[in-house]
């Protein structure tokens, strides 16, 4: 059987399809001023909050603000690899070997949900927003690198309120459907 669809090498990968489209831009865009308004916010703002919080509330911000610009890191260090893949100043062979430095990995959040829910709200939305952006992207890259379709976009491990069916299911809907609430 020698059709068009047996041959593989011909073949356009969805993920790498959907990485070059005005999708990856928006995303590219998303991550990018996210990244900005966190440092924004932890050198203004969010530094003012941390110093009106009682010492271990201070604890857990000291330790969200951590895992949030660690996460940021990972996210743009990851968009701007794709994008000079896009752009065509690396093959995708190429970026894959440059995959490993990135260390695109899942993070959730560093406290206790009761811990995160006195944080400043300011400081709760940036880290949800980033964990939302962050399986956006880790479930992008597995689309990309390794063609498996099957992984979850979304797991409730990547919520504050994993524990309560109910909520990791509203926040599964937000990430689904991130200007429905507004």
């Amino acid at each position: 059987m020698n059709s068009r669809f047996d041959d593989n090498a011909n073949t356009v990968s969805f993920g790498q399809k959907l990485a070059s489209s005005d999708a990856f831009r928006a995303l590219f865009k998303e991550g990018m001023s996210l990244v900005e308004d966190t440092a924004a916010y932890l050198d203004g703002d969010g530094r003012q909050a941390s110093k009106a919080l009682p010492r271990t509330d201070s604890l857990a911000y000291s330790s969200e603000s951590m895992r949030l610009t660690t996460r940021l890191m990972q996210i743009a260090s990851w968009l701007l690899l794709q994008r000079a893949v896009n752009e065509g100043e690396m093959t995708l062979t190429q970026a894959s070997k440059e995959k490993h430095k990135v260390r695109l990995a899942r993070q959730d959040i560093a406290t206790s949900r009761e811990s995160f829910e006195r944080l400043p709200a300011a400081l709760r939305e940036l880290t949800l927003h980033s964990l939302r952006l962050q399986e956006r992207i880790l479930h992008l890259d597995q689309l990309i690198y390794t063609g498996d379709s099957t992984a979850p976009a979304l797991t409730s491990a990547t919520t504050p309120l994993a524990g309560h069916s109910v909520a990791a299911q509203f926040e599964r809907l937000r990430a689904a459907f991130p200007g429905a609430s507004e």
